[in-house]
């Protein structure tokens, strides 16, 4: 009897969940052959068909649904096989596969890297950057072993913890035409006069709600896919926006084309860690949270 091998699992995984060859060998970095090579292994190894290749998109079979449910079972174990190995490692050493989301990441990767290479040259760091989303789903799937979001999120079977605040600041235009001077209240500015990132970013929410946003006639029906997108289109006056502090650190802040602003009420996000409930490295990722605080404590204001 043949047994299935990890990589095919993982292969079929990320087949599954993209619905499409090119895209899921991409994802596992590999050609599409050696990825399709892999997946008619994986079948032979079961003694049957996983997916049906006859349509532009993939079909998985009723066995196909079966694997892909038992599959993620045993990828969750194997993960814990390797966390239990990691439990008796120096702590922070070994490889540590680390998703972060791209309004946290840039901001703090520069100073946290040569801190942790400096204080644990032992530790091998991977990091994957994508929306609260992807990264919560790859570490539910044991892709990943912890992951940086801002919080509140809605998560499950996960432990998290709280590292500090990042607050949020007015973003507007030099003698914009939104606020003509006043302090900003949302009840004053006029219909979409709100500029924010696309839908499925958390910092869009976060935003909504910590700037008590509730009259959606305020936000611009113009969205942005970044942070530097959504300055730019401030900087051209198409609206005001809220950005962290932490963003500040962008040189694009320090021309005289953009006006920072506190604002008058107290809004923020919370930025933490989050990792699989019961995990045994559980106080590794505590020491990580720790790290990240010393190396940023001279460059951002933590509250």
């Amino acid at each position: 009897m043949h047994f299935p091998t990890i990589k095919q699992l993982r292969y079929f995984n990320a087949l599954v969940e993209h619905n499409h060859f090119g895209k899921a060998a991409e994802s596992c970095f590999v050609s599409q052959s050696a990825f399709s090579v892999a997946i008619k292994e994986l079948e032979n190894s079961l003694g049957g068909q996983l997916v049906d290749r006859t349509n532009k998109n993939v079909t998985v079979s009723n066995l196909g649904r079966e694997i892909y449910q038992q599959s993620q079972v045993v990828m969750s174990e194997m993960k814990k096989l390797v966390d239990m190995a990691h439990g008796n490692l120096s702590p922070l050493s070994g490889q540590l596969s680390v998703g972060m989301i791209p309004t946290i990441g840039p901001f703090v990767m520069p100073e946290l890297l040569p801190y942790l290479n400096t204080h644990y040259p032992q530790l091998d760091l991977e990091i994957h950057e994508g929306k609260s989303s992807d990264i919560y789903d790859q570490l539910m799937r044991g892709q990943l072993d912890v992951i940086l979001l801002a919080l509140p999120y809605e998560m499950r079977s996960v432990e998290t913890l709280t590292l500090f605040k990042d607050k949020f600041r007015l973003i507007s235009s030099v003698g914009n035409q939104w606020l003509k001077g006043r302090t900003f209240n949302i009840e004053d500015v006029g219909d979409g006069s709100v500029l924010l990132l696309d839908d499925g970013h958390c910092l869009r929410d976060h935003a909504i709600s910590a700037c008590h946003i509730k009259n959606v006639d305020k936000v611009s029906h113009f969205t942005a896919s970044s942070l530097l997108t959504l300055v730019e289109m401030v900087k051209q006056d198409l609206g005001v926006s809220f950005i962290p502090e932490m963003a500040l650190k962008l040189p694009l802040f320090s021309n005289d084309e953009i006006q920072v602003d506190a604002l008058e009420f107290d809004a923020y996000r919370e930025i933490g860690l989050a990792w699989r409930k019961g995990s045994m490295r559980s106080k590794e990722f505590a020491m990580l949270g720790d790290c990240l605080m010393a190396s940023i404590s001279d460059k951002i204001k933590l509250y």
